[in-house]
């Protein structure tokens, strides 16, 4: 009986060697450091999601001097995190990114102004200084700039840009007028620092009509042209909107998970996924064709990009993934 026992057990173990050896590798590259902001892919990992899919993710944070695009393009990842403006702009320099997802719905930039300051509305921006963050994050903010006719090179007519820190400081030090913040993280630096809502005029690209498409997971061409590859991006997909669902109705414990995966301060990733919850919507990671319009027309006028782009998304990989 002993012998039996023994025998399914090493049964057993050997099959789920197998299944380990027999998982296909991905990995994703995060836009910036492990936070609640991409809770929903360290979900999907945890909760085995991934697993139950067949695959083994890698989950490679993001930083200040990591660009994503350049990741892929160099072979250290398989598919990114990334902002449709950035991709677009390394389309058209020869990365051929393509949007198979879309989890962030809505956009979750801002730009924020003290109250007790010059600028109330957008009348008030000439000939003052608004801090944005550049490596393809600034892209909003000067299709924002071109739609209301405001120059960017400076002067009493236009607008001084400042290169922003990753943080609040630029605020709280008065070297801008206004910084951009996003809703589920810098705001709520600004909170913790000492501000209250009260304190903020709030210019939000979304409620704006300014909003272009952030957080999306891009793939390169080449790569989709592989059955297999596609096959397994139509899995990870799907795992990583499990995940996202997941995340969005348990945020407490999506940022516990994140936390133990290298999170920074546990009450502000709990805050972190629930705002992010709101960009996210039904969870089922499909591209809306208006916004990606919206996007690229926004990146033309701006001259970011020079010609239509061709083949920037897919609906194939979510359509297959999600039923």
């Amino acid at each position: 009986m002993k012998k039996t026992i023994v025998t399914m057990m090493a049964g057993a173990m050997s099959l789920t060697a197998a299944q380990a050896m027999a998982a296909d590798k991905v990995t994703l590259q995060l836009k910036w450091v492990t936070q609640g902001q991409f809770g929903g892919y360290y979900v999907a990992k945890d909760k085995g999601f991934y697993e139950e899919e067949g695959l083994d993710v890698e989950i490679k944070p993001g930083g200040p001097d990591i660009a994503p695009e350049q990741v892929i393009a160099g072979g250290g990842a398989d598919v990114i995190v990334d902002w449709m403006g950035g991709a677009l702009a390394a389309r058209e320099k020869g990365v051929g990114l393509v949007n198979i997802a879309q989890p962030f719905k809505k956009a979750g930039m801002e730009l924020v102004c003290p109250a007790d300051g010059p600028i109330k509305t957008e009348a008030d921006f000439k000939g003052h200084t608004l801090g944005v963050w550049f490596y393809g994050n600034e892209y909003p903010f000067y299709a924002w700039m071109n739609k209301i006719g405001l120059s960017t090179e400076g002067g009493a007519d236009g607008v001084t840009v400042l290169k922003q820190s990753f943080d609040v400081q630029p605020l709280i030090q008065k070297q801008a007028d206004c910084i951009s913040v996003m809703t589920y993280n810098e705001y709520w630096q600004l909170i913790d620092a000492g501000y209250k809502p009260e304190d903020l005029i709030v210019f939000n690209y979304t409620e704006m009509g300014n909003d272009l498409l952030e957080d999306g997971l891009y793939a390169l061409e080449e790569n989709l042209k592989d059955p297999a590859f596609e096959d397994k991006m139509v899995r990870f997909v799907r795992a990583s909107m499990k995940g996202w669902k997941y995340a969005v109705d348990n945020p407490d414990e999506a940022a516990e998970i994140v936390m133990d995966n290298g999170g920074q301060d546990e009450n502000h990733q709990k805050r972190m996924m629930g705002e992010v919850a709101k960009l996210i919507d039904n969870a089922d990671g499909k591209l809306i064709p208006e916004a990606y319009e919206r996007t690229a027309k926004a990146l033309l006028d701006q001259k970011i990009i020079t010609k239509e782009p061709e083949g920037a998304w897919t609906s194939t990989i979510t359509d297959k993934a999600i039923q």
